[in-house]
C-alpha cells in the first residue's frame, strides 16, 4: 500500500479501479467489494450536488465525531428527494440489493472537505445491514479495507466521481473501510488528489429492525 512500505502486486483483470495484496483476497471479495466506474452521467452529477449543496452549506465542517471516525467532514440524513434524483437512487438499489433487502428509508449523505478523512473503522451491525452502496461525487478518493485479524489482507478501491462502490457480507463485517486523506490518497503509483468529496450512501435494513424503525439510528459512515 502507498504510505505503508508495502506494495501490491495483484490487481483485478481488466479494472483499474481495485487492487490487493494477492489473488487470494482478490478472489474472496470479488463480489463483495465492487466498484462501478461511470455509473452516474456528468448531467446526473450535478443533479444530486445540486439538491444537496443548499441543505449541506447550511451545517459546518466539523472535525470530530461521536466516535471519532471522521474528521473534516458535514453529514446530513435525507429521505425526501426530488423525482430525478429518485431515479438515480432507485437504480443504485436495482444495482446494489437484492429483491429480499429492505433498504433504510433515509440516504446517508457525507461531505468531507479537502484534507477531510475517514479513518479505518467497521460499521456497527444496529445501523445498518449487510450491504451499503455509495455513489462518490466532485472529488476521486481512495477506499482501503483491512482484514480486522490478518492485516497483511487488504483491498483498495479507486473511486472516481459518478462511481458506485457496493460492500456487503464479508467487506462489511471482516474488513475495516476508511478515506485515505490527500497526503496519503495513492492507488499504487498513482497519486489521487483530494478535494472536496460527496458521498450518497443507501443501506439495507439491520437484520431484525422493522421497516418503522429506522429514524431511531444515529448515523453511520
Amino acid at each position: 500500500m502507498a504510505g505503508s512500505g508495502r506494495l501490491a502486486l495483484w490487481s483485478v483483470a481488466g479494472q483499474g479501479w481495485v487492487r490487493g495484496s494477492g489473488p487470494a483476497v482478490l478472489s474472496r471479495l470479488r463480489d463483495a467489494a465492487v466498484v462501478r466506474p461511470g455509473f452516474l452521467s456528468a448531467a446526473e452529477e450535478e443533479i444530486l450536488s445540486g439538491e444537496l449543496e443548499p441543505q449541506l452549506r447550511r451545517r459546518r465542517y466539523e472535525y470530530d465525531h461521536w466516535d471519532a471516525a471522521i474528521h473534516g467532514f458535514r453529514e446530513t440524513e435525507k429521505s425526501r428527494w426530488s423525482e430525478a434524483s429518485r431515479s438515480i437512487l432507485q437504480r443504485v438499489q436495482a444495482a446494489a440489493f437484492g429483491p429480499g433487502q429492505t433498504l433504510l428509508s433515509s440516504v446517508h449523505v457525507l461531505d468531507l472537505e479537502p484534507r477531510g478523512y475517514i479513518k479505518p473503522h467497521v460499521d456497527s451491525i444496529k445501523f445498518c445491514g449487510s450491504t451499503i452502496a455509495g455513489l462518490s461525487l466532485l472529488s476521486p478518493s481512495v477506499m482501503r479495507l483491512v482484514h480486522t485479524q490478518e492485516p497483511g489482507e487488504w483491498l483498495e478501491l479507486l473511486l472516481e466521481p459518478g462511481s458506485l462502490y457496493i460492500l456487503r457480507g464479508s467487506a462489511r463485517y471482516d474488513f475495516s473501510h476508511e478515506i485515505l486523506r490527500d497526503e496519503e490518497s495513492f492507488f499504487g503509483e498513482r497519486r489521487v488528489p483530494r478535494g472536496r468529496r460527496i458521498s450518497v450512501i443507501c443501506r439495507s435494513l439491520p437484520e431484525g429492525m422493522g421497516p418503522g424503525e429506522p429514524g431511531q439510528l444515529p448515523p453511520p459512515r
